[in-house]
């Protein structure tokens, strides 16, 4: 049950990928997988489509021509903050390369 004034969290798709990565290493791999299967029950999933590539292009298009590569899975999530208007919560600095993409560190 979401609380109205509580925020709504959107999850990219990529980011569970690369969490269940992690998780294949991790020595308490059950007990992490249950916690983030609930985390994730309790998202908004945000996947790609035709509308997410449009925006990864330029995303890329822009960060090369800039010479400021960062890693392909986080050029797709900052594609998909984009897309979807929102922040971008992490302490990754290199999401500050990307224009238009607001990054909130913790």
């Amino acid at each position: 049950m979401r609380v109205a004034d509580e925020p709504l969290v959107l999850l990219p798709v990529i980011v569970i990928g690369e969490y269940r990565y992690g998780l294949l290493s991790s020595r308490e791999r059950v007990e992490r997988e249950a916690r983030f299967e609930g985390f994730c029950r309790a998202c908004r999933l945000l996947s790609i489509d035709e509308e997410t590539a449009g925006h990864y292009a330029v995303v890329r298009h822009r960060l090369r021509l800039a010479g400021a590569p960062i890693p392909e899975n986080d050029i797709w999530i900052a594609a998909l903050c984009l897309q979807h208007g929102q922040k971008i919560l992490s302490n990754d600095r290199h999401f500050d390369q990307v224009q238009g993409v607001t990054r909130i560190g913790w």
